[in-house]
Order: C-alpha cells, then sequence, then structure tokens
C-alpha cells in the first residue's frame, strides 16, 4: 500500500514537471506570436480549440457535461483573470519579467491558504516559498523598469494562487478532472470571443507562425498540462505544487540554453537550484505554524 502510494507521489510530481516545462516554453512563444493575433483572441482561439476537444472526448463516453458547472464557472472566472491580464502584459513587458512576476504566486499561495482557504501552512512551507522566491529573483534578474504590462502580470500571479488552491478543494473533493477542464476551457474560450467581440478587435491571424504557436498552445500548454495538474492536485499538496511550478523559468531558461542556443548563465543555475532547494524543503516534516 506505501508502494503503491509512493509511486502515486512520484507520477504526480513527474505531471507536474511536465506541465512545468511545457508552460516554461510558453514565455518566449506568446510574445513572438502577438505580432500576429491580438492577445486576447489568441487566448479565445487556444481554450475554445482546447475545450471543444475534450468536450468531444466526454461526449463520446456519454458523460454530462453540465455537472457541477457552477465550480467549473468559478475557476474559468479565475483562469481568464489569469490569462487576459498576462498575455496583454507581454504586449508591454519583457519574458523575463512576466516570468518572474507570474512567480510570485509562489508567495500567494502560502497567503490565501491562511485567509481565503484556513490553512494554515508549515514552518517548512513558509520557508520553502522564501527560498523559491529568493531562487526566482536571481534566476530572472528580478524586476526592470516596472510598466503597465509588469502590474498586469501582477494581477496574474494573484489569480494563479486562487486558481491553483480552489482546484486543489475540488479535486480533493472528488470532481472529474477531465469535465472540470472541459468546463473551464470552454468558458474562458467564450468569454474571450465575447471580449473581443465587444471591444471589436481583430479576429484575424496574420502569420504562419501565429497560427502554428495558438494550436500548440492549445494542445500542450492548455489542454494536457491543465488535466495533468488537477489529475495530480487528488494526491498533492497546493504548495508542493507551487513550488514544482515554480520551476516553470528555470525550464524557461533551458529550453532557451538548448534549443535556443543561448549561453548558459550562472545566475540561472543558481536561481534554478534554489528552486530545486525549496522543493525539497517543502517534503520536510514540520509543525503548523501557529501564534504564540
Amino acid at each position: 500500500m506505501l508502494q503503491t502510494s509512493r509511486k502515486k507521489t512520484l507520477l504526480a510530481d513527474l505531471g507536474l514537471f511536465y506541465a512545468a516545462a511545457i508552460w516554461g516554453s510558453t514565455f518566449f512563444l506568446v510574445k513572438s506570436a502577438l505580432s500576429g493575433i491580438d492577445p486576447v483572441v489568441m487566448v479565445g482561439y487556444r481554450f475554445l480549440i482546447a475545450g471543444i476537444i475534450l468536450a468531444l472526448y466526454l461526449l463520446a463516453r456519454k458523460q454530462n457535461i453540465l455537472r457541477d458547472l457552477k465550480k467549473g464557472l468559478a475557476l474559468a472566472i479565475i483562469l481568464w483573470l489569469l490569462y487576459i491580464p498576462q498575455t496583454i502584459g507581454l504586449k508591454y513587458t519583457t519574458a523575463s519579467n512576466s516570468g518572474f512576476i507570474t512567480g510570485l504566486f509562489v508567495a500567494f499561495v502560502p497567503l490565501f491558504m491562511k485567509t481565503i482557504f484556513k490553512r494554515t501552512p508549515t514552518i517548512s512551507e513558509i520557508a520553502a516559498s522564501g527560498v523559491a522566491l529568493i531562487g526566482l529573483w536571481i534566476l530572472t534578474g528580478g524586476l526592470k523598469e516596472i510598466n503597465i504590462g509588469d502590474l498586469l502580470t501582477l494581477i496574474a500571479a494573484m489569480t494563479y494562487a486562487l486558481h491553483l488552491l480552489l482546484s486543489d478543494k475540488y479535486m480533493k473533493q472528488g470532481i472529474d478532472p477531465i469535465r472540470l477542464a472541459c468546463q473551464q476551457f470552454l468558458i474562458v474560450g467564450l468569454l474571450s470571443i465575447a471580449s473581443a467581440a465587444t471591444f471589436k478587435l481583430p479576429f484575424g491571424i496574420t502569420t504562419a507562425s501565429a497560427l502554428h504557436i495558438t494550436i500548440f498552445l492549445a494542445l500542450f500548454p492548455t489542454m494536457t498540462a491543465f488535466v495533468i495538474q488537477l489529475l495530480a492536485q487528488k494526491i498533492t499538496s497546493p504548495l508542493r505544487v507551487s513550488l514544482i511550478f515554480a520551476l516553470e523559468p528555470v525550464f524557461a531558461g533551458l529550453f532557451a540554453w538548448t534549443l535556443g542556443g543561448e549561453q548558459i548563465q550562472l545566475h540561472g543555475v543558481i536561481g534554478g537550484l534554489l528552486i530545486f532547494a525549496a522543493l525539497i524543503l517543502s517534503g520536510l516534516p514540520s509543525k503548523p505554524l501557529t501564534k504564540r
């Protein structure tokens, strides 16, 4: 029984590492694609494609897509408030700034755990969040020339933490992860398309690169990564999930050093090692942080 539990935990961690890696590859891809597609329209297309694929899968299995719709709607609104500010923000800020500020969700997770979800984080979890933030700062170089794009991305970081914690709550209640993901994707996609229509944004995709990147975003960072996240959250703590996801900029750096041909930077190695150290620290036994 213990061996089975360890195996499930290992599989969950590997799935979360995959999600962090695939999301880490998206910052520079999205920024390059925005020259050929409006950011709100891009969010709409990528989520609608992913949602339709999952809806067809669920219908083929004769499952009720509308079951637990209120939970799906709550998560979808938070997810929409994550991706719209982050994607628009990338038009005005650098990919590195966006990566670092999005990574600040690591700090919001224990804060929201305590204030909103009434769960007191342990001392080791608080320490792990602090170490991860230091690693993120060293890895990305911190903030440079704060602008409107950075402030929009900060909203994304806060909603990122909320989405992670609320997803954890629903997964622990036994909600079907594929149905919940499908509902979120369809609602986020429809909200984005409706917003684009309201503000008369261009729906066209003017470059082949933007089209290919949008399809890639729909299939991998959206559909597969989010479903894997929800499956993993059935057995993994929300803070551990957040620390693995803090590896996004680490993977972004690895992609840049390998596929992008960039030189390995010492600060990137140090920052990445600190985030890994935080992940190990989060797994150490510790008592809840209580008032004296």
